[in-house]
């Protein structure tokens, strides 16, 4: 793959995107770049006043942007079925491209709404959810994307099948990358099942290497350690490469032409820099695996996918 950058991007006029978790970080450049070629964009956010403010800034930075913003809150399977429920009127019965970028890390332990563990309620269970319910639009959409974030932290874990809620045990930083490895399986099952059911629509997964973001603060402020929060900063300054830079995998992911079903796109180095095919932990394409995690994942949100409408080339 040569090095790819945004001026890299196709025309996205007449697509229509959702992006989840696109108030900040990697999720708002997402957003802003589809819409700068074309496509009408919608910002999916849990916090209605950044949601807003993020749209206002879209606004201002892309005036001919077509964009609005939704509430959808990953955490609470309630808030994704009703934000699936009221898609229909953003672009009838298609949608071309669903981004699921929202995401929390390395949390003090604490459960969704649905009493989840939060890391993996939210990165993996609530965009479970969300695709399934979103999945006769994408179905119905000649040359549907489903572009889900992981993490290179995938590396460190691989799922507990038997405490995918970490009832029995939590550490931080294993429930992240348990739930980033997730991610991944859950796009391998995916793409095979979208595969089998003869459907066009591709299902890849990104990566922003290491991208100053706000995410890697959010837990140490959550239990007030400051020093801890300033060393993290420190850091960003430093290694990370900024959220621009971290988001060139999700929309190359996105947008190039002939992507690969199940690819893992991101950083060429891993870190930072243009973006190319990544490297993925073996157990993220066990094939028993991801039949036991789709299954749980149904049994756990009460979603259950129909492939039986498939996309036809006009």
């Amino acid at each position: 793959m040569t090095r790819w950058n945004t001026s890299h991007i196709p025309d996205q006029t007449g697509r229509s995107a959702v992006v989840t978790g696109a108030n900040s970080g990697i999720g708002y450049v997402t957003a802003r770049e589809l819409a700068r070629r074309g496509a009408r964009v919608l910002l999916a956010c849990r916090s209605e006043s950044r949601g807003i403010a993020a749209l206002d800034r879209l606004r201002s930075e892309v005036p001919t942007a077509e964009a609005e913003f939704r509430p959808l809150d990953l955490a609470d399977l309630t808030s994704v079925r009703d934000f699936a429920a009221a898609l229909d009127d953003f672009d009838g019965d298609r949608l071309d491209l669903l981004v699921n970028n929202a995401g929390v890390m390395a949390l003090p332990y604490r459960t969704t709404a649905d009493g989840f563990e939060m890391q993996f309620g939210t990165n993996h269970l609530g965009h479970f959810a969300l695709t399934g319910l979103l999945l006769p639009k994408l179905l119905a959409t000649p040359g549907a994307r489903i572009v889900t974030v992981s993490s290179m932290l995938h590396l460190l874990a691989d799922l507990d099948h038997d405490d995918l809620n970490s009832e029995h045990s939590y550490r931080r930083w294993i429930a992240y990358a348990r739930s980033k490895s997730a991610n991944l399986l859950f796009v391998h099952e995916l793409s095979r099942r979208l595969a089998a059911a003869g459907s066009q629509v591709v299902a890849a997964a990104a990566h922003p290497g290491y991208a100053a973001t706000n995410l890697a603060t959010a837990g140490v402020r959550m239990e007030g350690r400051t020093s801890a929060e300033r060393t993290v900063e420190l850091v960003n300054r430093a290694i990370a490469q900024s959220p621009d830079g971290g988001a060139l995998g999700t929309l190359c992911a996105a947008t190039a032409p002939h992507m690969r079903p199940d690819s893992f796109i991101g950083p060429r180095s891993g870190l930072r820099g243009a973006p190319a095919q990544s490297l993925r932990a073996p157990w993220t394409r066990n094939h028993a695996n991801g039949e036991r995690l789709w299954t749980a994942s149904e049994q756990l949100t009460e979603v259950h996918y129909d492939f039986s409408r498939r996309s036809m080339t006009l």
